[in-house]
């Protein structure tokens, strides 16, 4: 029991300093060292693989059955609803697995949703019954929720995190919430998911990726090229980080001319996220 104590403090003291940078890769190899004198080490961060920016090829079904046999090298799939047996599946072909979580929306179908306070909980999304805003202002209450499904992600597999509905701020949430508030609590998701060796992608929030730019690895995007909001990710791809584009109206010959000499992984989905998938053409890998 001592020893099994011993190596999740180790593992909680290092996670806690793991940084993207060269320090934070030597931290996490000293402290596999101290938990080789355990067992067997290696290091975290190592694992963790994110969207590569000029391999195009990505897939986002959060529904049904996941197809594993769709050509895309990344996959965004239900945390809750796919298995750790699916995951390894696409892992051991080589696919990156994003965990889909719902941040800033309660979803009434979700075995936790009893743990979100009647307080906490504001309107309704607009068509998407059964989904209601979060007060994001209540951290305290919401962030232990949303670290165990953090750690969900991370114990099924998953090499990262999308975290949906990330701007009521912008939305009739019922809250009087600010831009303030939500930079706090967008900030506080990704330190949740670097702490757990995660990459976390910032879904949409478009108005706040100059000041998260830095502090979150990809970004997700829905049909910027319909509301003509493309430019707004440049600090992505500046970085070279990826951006996974979809759109579910236009067909792909209005918007693949459009996103790829902006350097996006574009895909067209209907828009319930269903298995169905179509690729903008790439020369690009892949896999």
């Amino acid at each position: 029991m001592g020893r099994d104590i011993l190596r999740v403090e180790i593992l909680r003291v290092v996670s806690a300093h793991v940084a993207r940078d060269a320090g934070g890769r030597c931290a996490a190899v000293v402290g596999c060292c101290l938990l080789a004198l355990l067992a067997a080490c290696t290091p975290r961060q190592a694992e963790v693989t994110e969207p590569v920016p000029e391999s195009r090829g990505w897939q986002y079904q959060l529904q049904g059955r996941v197809d594993t046999g769709v050509n895309a090298s990344t996959f965004i799939v239900d945390g809750f609803d796919v298995d750790e047996a699916t995951v390894a599946d696409l892992r051991g072909r080589g696919r990156t697995v994003i965990c889909y979580v719902n941040a800033g929306a309660l979803e009434s179908w979700r075995p936790d949703a009893g743990r979100f306070p009647d307080e906490i909980v504001g309107d309704d999304l607009d068509d998407w019954p059964g989904e209601r805003w979060l007060d994001i202002r209540r951290i305290d209450v919401l962030q232990p929720i949303l670290a165990e499904r953090f750690d969900m992600c991370r114990r099924k597999g998953f090499v990262g995190v999308e975290a949906d509905n990330v701007d009521g701020y912008t939305q009739k949430s019922g809250f009087e919430l600010t831009p303030d508030d939500q930079l706090r609590f967008n900030r506080m998701l990704a330190a949740l998911a670097h702490e757990r060796s995660l990459t976390i992608g910032l879904k949409n929030d478009l108005d706040q990726i100059d000041d998260l730019v830095d502090e979150f690895d990809f970004a997700v995007n829905e049909s910027c090229v319909q509301y003509r909001e493309c430019a707004a990710l440049a600090p992505f791809t500046a970085q070279g980080k990826a951006v996974l584009h979809v759109e579910y109206e236009l067909p792909t010959a209005d918007f693949c001319p459009v996103t790829a000499p902006l350097g996006f992984r574009s895909i067209r989905k209907p828009v319930e996220l269903t298995a169905p998938v179509e690729q903008c053409p790439t020369t690009g890998d892949t896999r």
